[in-house]
């Protein structure tokens, strides 16, 4: 059975929930490493695990590569020749959800930062056991499929907020200088996940019940990404005011005031 067929089997039973068909037809992985000898070793573990491996030392063939790529998983480490890995994340984000687990060598946050604010999945430091990574692609793959079985939820309500509109009708977000910005499904549920609960504080798990329909435990970072990637479209890096505040170790806060209106049925 395929990918597209398993996913369709699971929406026909069940939208919540992805078969163990779909999570193994997943094993595309795009292998992105400039080190030889870990690139060879990494490669034929991940084949004898049952992935399809591509390897290569640098990510050249990622561009112009189109929307949508043939992998199921990109493995970037940071420092390869030619475009880095962060330049490589943002722009394969920039034009495809394929997961992105960042694979580095330096022991510096802001690297690891940078990287999930732009869009990468998950990162794990070298040196590193080849049976962690794998865990930790399985854990991405299957957020990722989750994510993509969940129904869209549409609403006749239009919030507004420091100028911004976001219209459940459409599920589309105008900034104050009236540009519509893109945002992924996983983000548009996130934000309105906090629209719906106005000045209310959203606990890790209550976002992740919202956005994956999954409860959370302590390593997991996939709303924390989310955030971050939300917070990039939209707040003002400059001067604007934080929207999203983090309340450590108890979630978030969406601090806006905002205005919930009807629309009128479409």
């Amino acid at each position: 059975m395929s990918a597209s067929q398993a996913a369709s089997a699971a929406e026909r039973n069940d939208y919540r929930s992805v078969s163990d068909e779909v999570r193994d037809s997943l094993n595309r992985v795009l292998l992105i490493e400039d080190d030889e000898d870990l690139r060879s070793e990494l490669s034929e573990y991940l084949r004898r695990q049952g992935y399809e491996v591509t390897a290569n030392p640098d990510g050249r063939m990622l561009h112009g590569a189109g929307h949508r790529l043939p992998f199921d998983m990109i493995l970037m480490d940071l420092t390869i020749p030619g475009d880095d890995g962060i330049t490589l994340t943002r722009e394969v984000r920039g034009r495809s959800n394929v997961p992105i687990i960042i694979i580095t060598g330096r022991d510096d946050v802001i690297d690891r930062v940078v990287g999930l604010e732009i869009g990468a999945d998950d990162y794990i430091n070298k040196p590193f056991d080849f049976r962690e990574l794998q865990a930790r692609i399985k854990a991405v793959m299957r957020r990722h499929a989750i994510a993509q079985t969940v129904p869209l939820r549409t609403t006749n309500k239009i919030w507004r907020f420091l100028d911004w509109e976001v219209d459940g009708r459409s599920r589309s977000v105008r900034s104050p200088s009236g540009e519509f910005i893109e945002l992924t499904t996983a983000e548009y549920m996130l934000l309105e996940a906090f629209l719906s609960n106005p000045s209310q504080l959203l606990s890790r798990d209550n976002l992740l019940q919202n956005v994956y329909n999954r409860k959370w435990s302590p390593l997991d970072r996939s709303i924390d990404n989310l955030v971050a990637r939300l917070r990039k479209k939209l707040e003002d890096e400059r001067d604007g005011p934080q929207m999203i505040k983090t309340v450590r170790s108890r979630g978030y806060l969406f601090t806006p005031s905002i205005e919930e209106i009807e629309g009128a049925a479409e």
